[in-house]
């Protein structure tokens, strides 16, 4: 996660000009200004005059020169200027960019010292001025002498260790009574100082925390927590705290508030010091069992009281708290308990998802959170086919066209009001006159289509949507490429996907042997290499094997000889420069084969390009019907 995203602007531009000097002394900074120059942080001018200098002690002086003339004179884009910098590409070439990006991730860079510093000696100056001029109005020399000796005396038994209170000379404004020594910055963990200046107050902390489990690390969201939903996140996966426990290897803890730990400190500790974290209770994640409801080895149990809520009473029993509220707790049956969580609707993960797969009858689809108004306004189901609402969802599947809507789609078994229960989904009122509500002709055409790009996944940029399915797509994502004249034509226009469906059983008998396939000219074959590129493509849902490798990876040339990626392969498609569909498909295979050698100790993504491969592999099979 950026840690953009939690800072400020003017906390940006604070670390930019704490960092300038070290960004001047980047050896070879010429990737580094032209990212600048690409993204038009500064202008041609000034980046052609650090071009041009020849040594390294002007360019680090030039380089100075343009970056205080950004601070100057941009310094509204400075939250563009470090989304610049921080790119991947970037920091593997630049390693002091790497440190300066850690510093902010790991809260090691201060926003509010030297505020605090500068109106601590400000105040100091004051007191010292007032004190000054009282000394000179109201004391005489012989008392200024018996301070002196005072100080003198405060002085040499702190020396000497005579007290056990740190102490310092009095000030100017308070000569007899003696000053303690200022406080440090808190560079420790709460349990050491849960004082004003410690770490979890820097402004970095306020909504996020890093964490660490074993050997597994991430980031805990403070807002997520509190409303008790899934709120750590490693890569682009949440989890609740119980289920990055088990996630980290360390399911027999059963304790995650202790198992649980930011930069030393168990969660446990945060928890109990007043602010700085929540005190929630999670209702889901593994359970102790206690009553099984059949006797084979892969039984069902049932499961009494949550996991925190045993976690509470251990350590209450750690700490000698009273068992009160144990006995208490403890009074409720097994059976009541479950029955009672499975009656009331609860603000579970459920709340942080915008996606739900939906059930009725034998039908199924998802429904989008962003585009559900209610039954019957906001197409919010997509099937294979179309975009539905609710009741029309209904109708589909049962053939019925009323309220039950809310009680016969399903989500996870549970039905659909149930998300309405737990604010997950909500209704909005007759009077409503957003665009789902009351959408235009236009508004109402864009429902029936899918709002981001088939291929790349992506909303930004203008999209051409099929007439015959829910697909749509960026001109240039899609094979062949839209040209603008069909767009500008009002003419009916069908995806690659739904004219394969179409002309599928024109390709040929059944039984073909796989070297004939591969050997069949490309330019009869087209269409079947345009569409197993697509699903491919699409399949690739983080787009992993859509680019270049080589602009984000270093290395990689020196360890591949051949790199080759999808958007390429769809170039050279577009470009008809494959001969036979054997040039094609031996592309194909060369993206997973690089990957595996380039990839041997990333097991996880060794996973998704064994999963990508068999896909293909599988509907390269079907498409020419090879035996």
């Amino acid at each position: 996660m950026a840690p953009m995203d939690w800072l400020e602007n003017h906390e940006l531009l604070l670390f930019f000009r704490r960092n300038k000097t070290e960004m001047s002394c980047l050896e070879n900074p010429h990737t580094f200004l032209c990212q600048l120059r690409d993204h038009d942080l500064i202008p041609e001018v000034r980046y052609k005059k650090v071009q041009c200098m020849k040594s390294k002690d002007n360019i680090r002086k030039g380089l100075y020169d343009l970056l205080d003339w950004f601070e100057t004179q941009r310094p509204q884009k400075v939250r563009e200027f470090w989304s610049c910098v921080f790119k991947d590409f970037i920091l593997n070439q630049y390693p002091a960019l790497q440190l300066l990006r850690n510093s902010l991730m790991d809260g090691s860079f201060h926003f509010d010292i030297s505020e605090k510093v500068g109106k601590e000696e400000s105040d100091k100056g004051k007191r010292k001025a007032l004190s000054d001029s009282e000394e000179e109005e109201e004391e005489e020399e012989e008392q200024q002498e018996t301070s002196v000796t005072k100080k003198g005396k405060l002085r040499s038994r702190s020396a000497h260790g005579d007290d056990d209170k740190e102490e310092e000379p009095a000030g100017p404004s308070s000569q007899l009574s003696p000053r303690k020594k200022a406080k440090k910055l808190c560079f420790s963990t709460p349990l050491k100082k849960a004082a004003e200046n410690s770490i979890w107050t820097w402004p970095f902390y306020r909504n996020q925390l890093p964490v660490t489990c074993g050997e597994r690390e991430g980031t805990l969201n403070r807002a997520r927590l509190a409303k008790g939903e899934r709120c750590i996140v490693v890569g682009k996966q949440w989890f609740t705290p119980t289920e990055f426990e088990i996630f980290a290897g360390k399911k027999s803890f059963k304790n995650w508030k202790s198992s649980i730990q930011c930069m030393g400190t168990p969660l446990r500790k945060l928890i109990q010091l007043e602010g700085y974290l929540p005190a929630i209770k999670y209702k889901g994640g593994p359970r102790k069992a206690k009553k099984s409801l059949f006797t084979s080895g892969d039984a069902i149990t049932v499961l009494s009281g949550d996991e925190d809520e045993q976690e509470d009473r251990d350590l209450d029993a750690e700490d000698g708290v009273s068992s009160t509220s144990k006995e208490s707790s403890l009074a409720v049956s097994d059976e009541e308990r479950v029955e009672q969580a499975e009656q009331q609707p609860q603000a579970s993960h459920d709340c942080g998802k915008r996606v739900f797969r939906v059930t009725c009858g034998a039908s199924e689809g998802t429904l989008h959170k962003k585009r559900f108004a209610s039954g019957t306004c906001g197409k919010s189901i997509r099937t294979q086919t179309s975009w539905m609402t609710p009741v029309e969802f209904l109708k589909s599947a049962l053939d019925r066209e009323d309220a039950s809507w809310k009680r016969d789609i399903n989500f996870e078994g549970k039905p659909l009001w149930f998300l309405m229960k737990a604010d997950t989904l909500r209704i909005h009122s007759l009077q409503c006159d957003c665009s789902l509500c009351k959408p235009d002709d236009a508004e109402q055409r864009n429902q029936k289509n899918d709002d981001d790009c088939g291929i790349c996944r992506r909303e930004e940029g203008d999209v051409v949507m099929c007439d015959e399915c829910p697909c749509s797509f960026h001109p240039a994502c899609h094979l062949p490429h839209v040209e603008d004249d069909l767009l500008r034509d009002n003419g009916v226009w069908f995806c690659t996907f739904c004219v394969f469906r179409t002309n599928k059983n024109c390709f040929g008998s059944k039984g073909l042997e796989r070297e004939a396939a591969l050997s069949y000219q490309i330019s009869q074959r087209m269409l079947q290499c345009q569409y197993l590129l697509l699903r491919l493509w699409s399949a690739d849902e983080e787009q992993i094997f859509a680019a270049n490798p080589r602009l984000y990876l270093n290395d990689y040339s020196g360890v591949i000889e051949a790199p080759m990626w999808l958007g390429h392969i769809a170039g050279q498609l577009q470009q008809k420069r494959y001969q036979t569909v054997g040039e094609f498909e031996t592309d194909v295979q060369l993206v997973f084969s690089n990957c595996a050698l380039y990839n041997r100790e990333n097991a996880e993504l060794l996973v998704t390009a064994n999963r990508l491969k068999e896909f293909f592999d599988r509907k390269f099979k079907s498409v020419f019907n090879i035996n």
